[in-house]
């Protein structure tokens, strides 16, 4: 992997994530996740970071790509959805990466009914993010390319 120019970030979205702006866009949001995208590659460029975006309603599909970031990917933001609250394999497969991980969530999961407010692969995160929108998304690239300017200064 190579660091020294553009690292990547893959960004990973879970299950529903594909129905933004249609799915209860009073909590959600009006935005798609094309537009979610959108941002995200205009705000990665920004940065100087390539960007990896991905969406599965598939729990295996995300643990997948998690798996395959070890190595080959500088950070992994993710939106777990549903299966932040559900997943001890998720997480397990985020904390093999051995990467950092900014998990986001459009909601404040705080504020809602009481089983959003745990996530497991909240575990394997540096840092979350909820209750922002959109807008987390791009917080969050903005804390990976630090992550990774900081992880450089000490390498």
């Amino acid at each position: 992997m190579d660091l020294a120019k553009n690292p990547t970030v893959l960004v990973l979205n879970g299950p529903n994530l594909n129905m933004l702006g249609l799915r209860q866009p009073e909590i959600y949001g009006r935005e798609s996740l094309k537009d979610i995208e959108k941002a995200c590659a205009e705000k990665a460029k920004a940065l100087g970071l390539a960007l990896d975006f991905r969406q599965s309603n598939l729990e295996g599909e995300l643990i997948t790509w998690a798996q395959e970031a070890r190595g080959t990917k500088a950070g992994i933001v993710i939106n777990p959805a549903g299966y932040g609250h559900t997943s001890i394999a998720l997480l397990d497969a985020l904390l093999v990466t051995e990467l950092p991980v900014i998990e986001v969530h459009l909601s404040n999961i705080h504020r809602r009914e009481p089983f959003r407010h745990h996530t497991y692969t909240s575990q394997a995160a540096t840092g979350v993010i909820c209750g922002l929108g959109a807008t987390g998304y791009l917080m969050a690239l903005e804390a990976m390319a630090n992550l990774i300017k900081t992880k450089k200064a000490r390498a």
